[in-house]
């Protein structure tokens, strides 16, 4: 054996897979420490996959015994579930929630990016800019220009509006306005607007882009 410690991403608290392997816990903590800084950093964290509601976890486990068979840890309605390595060579040392970044759609490149891109890309320039949320749509005006987004579902987009929100209140940025809701005028104006500059009603209609994925079958 090469190694004494591995670092696991889990999924609903299922082994997905060993992101590192140590020799030392010295080397295997500072490793663990740093994922755990990069999860608390996340502005907007994956959620849903293939249409289902999804978590991470992040796991640190020793070859051989000096660790936990299993482990307590509360699921996102809140219920403590047991959690169980059964690996015979492995125990578990510890766990801890992870937060998993999730991507947003950029329409218009055909194009996924991380919040810190999206953020630098088209948050950052000098001047007033305006965030809103239309369906699973995320809306960035600034000047006479548009930029279209696309999220997984309805409830992803008033998530990311309501994070990014709170993120930029919490450093102080003051230069963007973020819109909660829409009266039916402005709705239409907007509908109006996108169209006119290319974007299909048929896409901004839409409330989901993803659907549970049935047995052998492929995402739609």
């Amino acid at each position: 054996m090469e190694f004494n410690y591995v670092v696991v991403l889990f999924k609903n608290r299922t082994k997905q897979k060993i992101l590192k392997k140590f020799k030392t816990l010295d080397r295997v903590n500072q490793y663990f420490k740093k994922l755990e800084k990069k999860s608390n950093e996340v502005v907007f964290e994956k959620q849903y996959e293939n249409g289902y509601v999804c978590d991470y976890q992040l796991g640190l486990l020793k070859y051989g015994k000096g660790g936990k068979s299993s482990i307590y840890m509360q699921d996102y309605l809140g219920r403590n579930v047991k959690v169980d390595f059964e690996d015979p060579e492995f125990e578990l040392i510890k766990m801890i929630e992870y937060k998993v970044e999730e991507l947003i759609y950029d329409i218009q490149n055909k194009v996924r990016v991380s919040v810190n891109e999206f953020i630098g890309k088209y948050l950052t320039k000098p001047g007033l800019k305006m965030i809103s949320k239309i369906n699973n749509k995320i809306i960035v005006q600034y000047e006479e220009k548009f930029k279209l987004f696309s999220l997984k579902t309805d409830k992803d987009a008033q998530r990311f509006v309501d994070n990014l929100g709170n993120d930029f209140i919490s450093k102080g940025k003051m230069d963007c306005i973020f819109i909660q809701d829409w009266t039916f005028e402005q709705r239409k104006y907007l509908y109006d607007f996108l169209e006119e500059n290319g974007i299909p009603k048929k896409v901004l209609y839409r409330h989901s882009t993803t659907f549970p994925v049935k047995h052998h079958s492929s995402e739609k």
